[in-house]
């Protein structure tokens, strides 16, 4: 049985390649900036790139097929993006079938969230749980969700996008086009904006300059008091939304990734006071860890879809071992 697959990440920032054999360990990677706004095409192009040059020099035989990780909304079980915000022209596109005939091998596409949670789940810190939640943080917010030890894709494989929960009614406007969603308040551009705004009425403030989500952590560590609220305000959001995932599923953990996860140690605190207030008393010990995987959680989850049976059950998580992903 072939022993390789080749992730794929479908960013609006990157498109990004891993080599990844069944263990979960990657042994090469590329990455090339997304060509975002010149049309289909183009991005296939570059996806296709990427993977020949993970792929260089892999007999065929040895590769177990493609998986794709890409944001939402798609539908994956006829393997179409049904309209990504970040792309331009990627409107019921049937994106699995053209990469399929441009590889001339099996390709998976999955929504980006439900990919990092099948890699977490398999090889990082969701590993021997048969419930879990895996929310990202990022340009916006994402999840994936293994609920009785099934990975949960829901209605044309669509389930897991938690950011659009609404947590204000009529509140701030949303990339959806509606108003309120968790993603609104706690996805990186928000939390780059309050920022933003905030050091612009206060005086001496370290926070200047270009700003964005790393820029305030690093504020905040150094004895910044307005980052510090800041991040305090950040992880309160975040709590927020968590305490009503673990109402929704009932998960064992909740695994926190992406962009805004670095400054996970410094959100932690606020996250789990927030969890103590909002949440019924039987939920409140769960735990929240980071992505054990960090930024390759989607891609190795992308692979990881290659090794699938047939069908929806996914196999028994490996351990997971020295130097993972």
């Amino acid at each position: 049985m072939p022993r390789l697959a080749i992730g794929l990440d479908l960013g609006g920032t990157q498109v990004r390649a891993a080599l990844v054999d069944e263990g979960g360990y990657i042994q090469a990677r590329a990455a090339v900036a997304t060509a975002a706004a010149a049309g289909p095409e183009i991005v296939i192009d570059q996806l296709h790139w990427v993977a020949e040059a993970v792929s260089t020099g892999v007999p065929a035989a040895d590769l177990a097929g493609i998986g794709v990780a890409a944001p939402g909304p798609l539908d994956t079980g006829t393997g179409t993006a049904l309209g990504l915000p970040t792309l331009a022209g990627f409107v019921d596109l049937p994106l699995a079938r053209l990469l399929a005939e441009r590889f001339d091998r099996p390709v998976r596409l999955e929504n980006d969230g439900i990919a990092a949670a099948l890699g977490e789940w398999r090889f990082g810190a969701g590993r021997g749980h048969a419930n879990l939640v895996y929310v990202t943080v990022s340009t916006g917010i994402g999840g994936g969700v293994v609920s009785d030890g099934r990975l949960l894709r829901g209605r044309r494989g669509m389930a897991g996008h938690v950011g659009h929960m609404t947590i204000m009614r009529d509140g701030a406007p949303c990339s959806c086009g509606h108003r309120g969603c968790w993603e609104a308040y706690g996805a990186g551009p928000a939390f780059a904006r309050r920022a933003r705004e905030q050091a612009a009425r206060t005086p001496g403030t370290q926070l200047a300059g270009p700003i964005d989500a790393r820029a305030v952590f690093e504020a905040a560590a150094a004895g910044d008091a307005l980052a510090a609220a800041l991040v305090a305000e950040e992880a309160d959001i975040l709590g927020l939304g968590i305490a009503g995932l673990l109402h929704l599923y009932s998960p064992e953990i909740v695994i926190v990734g992406g962009g805004v996860a670095h400054g996970f140690p410094a959100l932690h605190p606020g996250i789990a006071a927030r969890i103590r207030t909002a949440a019924m008393a039987p939920f409140r010990d769960v735990p929240v860890v980071r992505a054990a995987l960090g930024d390759n959680a989607g891609l190795v989850g992308a692979a990881a879809l290659a090794f699938e049976v047939v069908g929806d059950e996914i196999r028994t998580p490996l351990p997971l071992g020295e130097g993972q992903g």
